[in-house]
């Protein structure tokens, strides 16, 4: 007799969708930290983005959801104007 594997659940359009912008916005984030000029600066925001992304990474809310990547936008948006400014 075989048992079945546990299967992830189904993720409605939503969801998926979001789970994508999350995922681009993460990439996004380490894409800009590594133009950070110091390189001790840059592990403190990677570990800062790390931290941020795991704690809320349970959040199913998709109002919530939607609020932390508008708040993750806001920080690329600000640590991109920084290091161009540092140029």
């Amino acid at each position: 007799m075989k048992i079945p594997a546990k299967s992830k659940p189904t993720l409605s359009l939503q969801q998926f969708i979001l789970k994508q912008e999350v995922k681009n916005l993460y990439r996004q984030m380490f894409r800009a930290i590594r133009e950070v000029p110091d390189k001790s600066h840059q592990r403190e925001l990677k570990d800062w983005v790390r931290t941020e992304f795991r704690q809320n990474s349970n959040n199913t809310d998709e109002t919530v959801i939607k609020m932390y990547i508008q708040y993750g936008k806001r920080c690329l948006r600000q640590l991109e104007s920084s290091v161009g400014l540092a140029k």
